[in-house]
């Protein structure tokens, strides 16, 4: 279990950073004042506790914010407990139920003794119970009334307020600084790609026309040989269909003609007509007869094309997914116009453009990648097979483009997406490390904001010197410093109001 963490401010800091109490500044705060406050981490809770000075035999009133560290909530119900335990383990014990507001218990105190105690804080809420050692504190007269047992920091003058108003109302955490190691990365822009052979387009093996089923779909999942166009071959710039309806037609013409002949001749020999309508029936049966053959002969010459067959089939290559349709059903296509294009999904290609000497680095044919998209902090990571390296620099960018093999779907990485890929070497640095959140971008510097108290925070420049996942691997923090995860552009802008920053608030 993590050791509970505590600062203990006195009144003139508090007095410097506009705190909750509205101090005047440390130069004229009057002497009296003997006002303190204390921040304590526990594993469950923080607790901010603003302390009027302690007399023996006299009421002091600590008004205790306490934050829940689950979500960085005030705790609105549940109980505060203070704790005086003198060096002979006696203890003096104070306890309310009622917050004054959201998050903000008023505890009171009163000691029938002076002396140095050590301060605990004893909670009871929905994330449980809990005691939080918070130091030391003197209980005095009324002469000398009692705070800290040692004088306090000065305030340092680029220090941040941010009360715990503003914390509760705003995405804000904080957490500690820890120890830790990030895999060395060399790092480039990158582009997803199906892999070699991985994607087909679809053609037309003659003129045709595209009829309406079957009917594939954008994103369509399709296996090995499954049927995702059905042509019918033309004749010239007829259909096939339009050719076979002119054949029965011309047949039934036909058949029409043949008769009105027939009846015709039999009219001639009693004499009922002439003979020249006689031979005028027979010219017409002539010319439907011939433009029947003509016809019939079309039909024939398509079915050819394929055998017996009087449609084309289009079938998927292999199992993957439909990327594109190019066409519409009823539509008359070209032999070889394309009609759609069938992509494999898993697995796929990352094409990154690195450095000439990052590029060098890459040694094993197995690696780690971790690929974020725009807009996402955590990246996707996914072992990689190294394919190949390009044989010549691109002049447009200075960079040597690298085809790797990642074991990732379509799904995942949607094949065309722009991405930013980490390429994760075996070497690794140690150092501090903290999630890529805590970092503000401040005029060009990258910064992180660490809490010097409960609402006291400072600017503190750091360096990135590695990036991984969520994380960042920092220089310029110490571990155990306590930094703002969530929240730190929210602490800048309160950084901004130094000439009209707020006066505090009412308990």
């Amino acid at each position: 279990m993590r050791p509970p963490a505590l600062i203990l401010y006195a009144a003139s800091v508090l007095a410097s950073v506009a705190g909750c109490r509205g101090h005047q500044p440390a130069s004229t705060a009057p002497a009296e004042d003997a006002s303190w406050a204390v921040t304590a981490w526990g594993e469950r809770h923080e607790v901010f506790a603003e302390t009027d000075g302690l007399v023996a035999g006299q009421t002091a009133v600590s008004h205790a914010h306490v934050t829940l560290l689950a979500d960085f909530s005030p705790l609105r119900s549940g109980s505060v407990t203070i704790v005086l335990r003198s060096p002979n383990g006696h203890e003096h014990v104070f306890r309310t139920t009622e917050p004054s507001r959201d998050g903000i218990f008023p505890v009171e105190i009163e000691t029938p003794s002076s002396g140095e105690f050590d301060l605990l804080f004893r909670l009871e809420s929905d994330a449980g119970r809990e005691e939080i050692a918070a130091g030391r504190v003197r209980v005095g007269t009324a002469a000398e009334p009692g705070a800290l047992p040692e004088a306090a920091p000065e305030a340092a003058p680029d220090t941040v307020p941010f009360l715990k108003e503003q914390q509760w109302r705003t995405r804000f955490a904080s957490a500690w600084a820890e120890e830790g190691s990030l895999h060395d990365a060399v790092s480039g822009p990158a582009r997803v790609r199906p892999v070699a052979g991985g994607e087909a387009v679809l053609t037309a093996p003659a003129d045709a026309t595209v009829a309406s089923e079957p009917w594939p779909h954008v994103g369509l999942p399709v296996r090995k040989g499954a049927a995702l166009f059905r042509l019918v071959p033309r004749v010239g710039d007829r259909s096939l269909p339009d050719v076979q309806a002119d054949v029965a037609a011309l047949e039934a013409d036909v058949a029409v003609a043949r008769q009105r002949v027939q009846r015709l001749e039999g009219l001639l020999e009693v004499e009922a007509t002439s003979p020249a309508e006689l031979e005028r029936a027979r010219a017409g049966l002539v010319a439907l007869q011939a433009r029947l053959a003509a016809a019939q002969q079309g039909v024939r010459a398509t079915d050819s094309l394929d055998g017996s067959a009087r449609s084309v089939e289009i079938a998927a290559p292999w199992a993957g997914r439909v990327a594109e349709v190019s066409v519409s059903p009823g539509q008359t296509v070209a032999a070889g116009a394309p009609l759609g294009r069938v992509v494999r999904v898993r697995p796929l290609w990352l094409e990154v453009a690195l450095r000439p000497a990052d590029a060098a680095r890459l040694r094993a044919e197995r690696l780690e990648v971790e690929v974020r998209r725009s807009g996402e902090v955590e990246p996707l990571r996914r072992a990689a097979r190294l394919v190949s390296r390009a044989p010549e620099i691109d002049s447009r960018t200075a960079t040597l483009a690298v085809v790797l093999e990642l074991d990732a779907s379509a799904s995942e990485l949607p094949i065309g997406s722009s991405v930013e890929a980490d390429l994760l070497l075996p070497s690794e640095r140690q150092g501090v490390v903290v999630p890529l959140t805590t970092l503000v971008q401040d005029a060009g510097t990258t910064v992180v904001y660490v809490q010097l108290a409960g609402e006291t925070f400072a600017r503190r420049e750091v360096h990135v010197l590695a990036r991984q996942g969520g994380a960042a691997l920092v220089e310029g923090l110490r571990p155990r410093e306590r930094v703002v995860t969530l929240g730190g552009a929210a602490v800048r802008r309160s950084s901004l109001l130094s000439s009209g920053a707020p006066e505090g608030h009412v308990h």
